[in-house]
């Protein structure tokens, strides 16, 4: 298992003057574009609900149940909801248990607001790749992403 480094904080360093190092955030925008464009591109290969996202997607929606039984995958995500200081309480705990068991849990991802729509500008928020991992398969479980297969299917078969 490998040892996680400790980052230390530079001597000096005054996080509210810091600079925002554009560069960095462009990598981090380019990584969560190539996560959904690569979901995305599963999703047209795969049913989704045949799909394994993680090792532990049985954990996962178990914990999702358990933690937010009022969840439904089907209804639009409620992003004012969601990131309330309630909302962001309940998914940080949530999260918080999948700390060393589930690899970048807490990196920025791209996640549909509804699983009947594409990715697009009004339709994808950012959260926490735990976040997306607990909804994502919620949805596949239920076949709601099953319909991003079938319309790549029938795509192919006008070719």
């Amino acid at each position: 298992m490998p040892m996680q480094q400790v980052q230390q904080v530079p001597a000096g360093f005054d996080p509210e003057n810091a600079d925002n190092f554009e560069d960095i955030e462009k990598q981090f925008a380019v990584k969560a574009v190539q996560h959904m464009e690569t979901y995305w591109s599963i999703l047209e290969k795969v049913k989704g609900s045949t799909l394994r996202l993680t090792k532990l997607d049985d954990d996962i929606m178990e914990h999702l149940q358990k933690d937010f039984p009022e969840f439904d995958p089907a209804v639009p995500i409620n992003e004012d909801e969601m990131k309330s200081k309630t909302g962001k309480e309940r998914w940080r705990n949530f999260m918080m248990a999948y700390e060393k068991t589930v690899d970048d849990y807490n990196f920025g991802t791209m996640m549909r607001i509804a699983p009947n729509v594409e990715y697009g500008r009004d339709e994808t928020i950012f959260v926490p790749r735990m976040q997306f991992y607990a909804i994502e398969i919620a949805r596949n479980r239920k076949g709601l992403n099953d319909w991003i297969y079938e319309k790549a299917q029938a795509e192919k078969q006008k070719k």
